[in-house]
């Protein structure tokens, strides 16, 4: 494969985990054998070769070698002043698009993938960690291999594909932010007597205070807070103005504030005069 593959989608990923296997090639396998499940191997030290579908290939130190099902293959042991040390990992139940079943895609090279920086030592780190998980029974060991396995299968098919472009342009960037925006607006609407915090937001809707506050300066030109404080102060001057509320400590609380003196405050710096006066107005 001489470019990457922009076609190959993971339809579902939830693989069985099978089993893993260290060990040191001090000896050729006994058979030229094959399975009916995917076998992943890295070599974590040392150096070999194998016997792939009738092909020859030198192993070492960082290589990957992906075994489909049903490809025959043979271990051998050509180097033992330092034999290779293999992690094997073996897997069923992978589908992806266009791939037969438990199958990953090989590059046109072969089945051994020469790794190099941070693919190769993501690849170490998950062998070690599944080295580790396996030593001891903890509580959802196999839920663990599971999740570790699936981590390297994604390792994997990324570094054969290009990502998905994501379109990006002014239309759907203003979309989104105009969207977020109008939801706050929303709830501030609805929500405006309640206790309301910026960080209460941002979690319901998964993004960040920063994010939030950043993007609604942006979109209407004031902070989410002082737009609040003037949807609050505008409900509070229409509850005065129309004689309904009997007290100006009733009418803070009715839109939102405990202290009629913090209340009083905001209200005289946004409209000139203390809300005491917008109810004798009336």
């Amino acid at each position: 494969m001489t470019e990457k593959n922009t076609d190959l989608l993971i339809e579902e990923l939830n693989p069985t985990f099978l089993f893993t296997w260290k060990g040191r090639r001090t000896q050729d396998e006994k058979s030229y054998h094959s399975h009916d499940f995917l076998e992943i191997a890295f070599i974590m030290s040392g150096s070999g070769k194998y016997r792939i579908e009738g092909k020859f290939y030198d192993v070492r130190e960082g290589d990957l070698l992906l075994i489909n099902p049903h490809t025959l293959h043979q271990g051998l042991a050509v180097h033992p002043e330092n034999p290779a040390t293999e992690f094997f990992v073996a897997a069923s139940d992978i589908r992806l698009n266009g791939m037969p079943q438990n199958a990953l895609p090989i590059p046109e090279a072969g089945p051994v993938l020469h790794t190099t920086g941070e693919f190769r030592q993501k690849l170490a780190r998950i062998c070690a960690s599944m080295e580790a998980e396996n030593a001891v029974c903890w509580q959802g060991r196999y839920f663990m291999m599971k999740a570790y396995l699936m981590q390297m299968l994604l390792l994997i098919v990324r570094q054969q594909t290009e990502p998905v472009e994501i379109k990006r342009g002014r239309a759907f960037e203003s979309f989104g932010r105009k969207y977020v925006v109008e939801q706050v607006i929303q709830y501030f609407e609805d929500h405006y007597a309640e206790k309301i915090s910026l960080d209460g937001i941002a979690e319901n809707m998964y993004l960040s205070p920063f994010y939030i506050s950043r993007i609604f300066k942006s979109e209407i030109g004031d902070t989410p807070i002082h737009y609040l404080i003037n949807i609050r102060l505008e409900r509070a001057k229409e509850l005065l103005e129309s004689g309904l509320a009997e007290s100006v400590q009733e009418v803070a609380a009715q839109v939102g504030y405990d202290d009629v003196y913090h209340f009083s405050k905001l209200f005289k710096k946004r409209y000139g005069f203390p809300p005491s006066q917008a109810r004798k107005g009336k």
